[in-house]
């Protein structure tokens, strides 16, 4: 009995304590990553809490610490009647409903079309794909600035038209308050259709062909076969680009002010450009913050039911 105990004793390893060199290379990762993480938690976490904070109380040019509640909500949205409403804060917000909805529908739309276009393995594929995607590459500034010369009437594409002879053309939306914010939204759209492109492109390519043969054996159209196969099987895809879209629209500041200065008294404005005016330039910090954080809000209210949706348990 004590040789067969002592048999399966000897046969059981022993645990050997890990090595010095061993539990180094197990902590590298974490100080490697430790700065980083460290810098996101302070800069950008910690600056959130502190606008939140800021939004409650008093500020105006510098920071205060006098809680005064939601007295900067009630300011912002015009429930207080000590003080006017600042107007240019529902027109930024009418702006964000026009630039959002149309931004994303429209990039959504061309860049699915192009992307089917690409798909149908047509020569010089390798040629546009980079054409399409090159103006993600620039900066709005640039593209903002490039479209407001092609979009200004006296040097742009009204100017060359009426050069040409067609004296009858006017376009002059850039400098019209009631049209300002469908130039912004063409410049957006110019700029990110290429990538949303991109992305369904990866999207096609990724889908199997035996399904694609499959229905065509059985008769499917090709209206068909993209309206009950391959759009359902984009559905990933159209979240995503909509996460990116939506988040683009929400922090759009510089091309807005690039293209447009802002329009005709403020009348281009979205809440990205609301926040940095009272914030710097009114000295309105407490209603600033304010708007930072509904637009905090925003972006919070999309993303999360996005993240609920992708790690979710799925069914067994």
């Amino acid at each position: 009995m004590s040789s067969v105990a002592t048999t399966q004793i000897k046969l059981t390893p022993e645990r050997s304590r890990p090595s010095v060199r061993s539990r180094l290379q197990d902590a590298l990762p974490k100080l490697v990553l430790a700065p980083s993480f460290a810098i996101t938690i302070v800069f950008v976490y910690g600056f959130i809490l502190w606008t939140i904070y800021l939004s409650f109380t008093n500020s105006k040019t510098f920071p205060s610490y006098v809680i005064t509640g939601s007295r900067a909500y009630q300011r912002l949205w015009g429930w207080t009647f000590d003080t006017d409403p600042p107007s240019s804060w529902y027109t930024s917000i009418t702006n964000m409903g026009i630039f959002g909805f149309l931004y994303i529908a429209i990039c959504l739309a061309l860049g699915l079309f192009l992307a089917i276009l690409l798909d149908q393995k047509i020569r010089g594929e390798g040629v546009l794909r980079p054409i399409y995607l090159y103006p993600m590459a620039l900066s709005f500034i640039v593209t903002g600035v490039a479209w407001k010369w092609f979009l200004d009437p006296g040097l742009g594409l009204e100017q060359t038209l009426h050069q040409w002879g067609w004296t009858s053309f006017h376009f002059d939306w850039i400098k019209n308050k009631d049209f300002v914010i469908y130039t912004v939204v063409i410049a957006g759209v110019w700029q990110a259709s290429g990538f949303i492109m991109a992305m369904f492109l990866a999207g096609l390519r990724g889908i199997d062909g035996e399904i694609m043969k499959a229905a065509q054996i059985d008769g499917a159209t090709t209206f068909q076969l993209y309206r009950r196969i391959v759009i359902p099987l984009l559905r990933p895809i159209f979240l995503s680009a909509f996460i990116v879209l939506a988040h683009l629209a929400i922090k759009s500041y510089d091309l807005v002010v690039a293209l447009t200065s802002g329009g005709p008294g403020g009348s281009a404005w979205l809440p990205s450009n609301f926040m940095y005016e009272y914030t710097f330039k009114r000295n309105e910090m407490a209603v600033g913050s304010a708007s930072a954080v509904i637009m905090l809000m925003t972006i919070v209210a999309i993303i999360v039911p996005y993240l609920y949706s992708e790690l979710r348990e799925k069914p067994r």
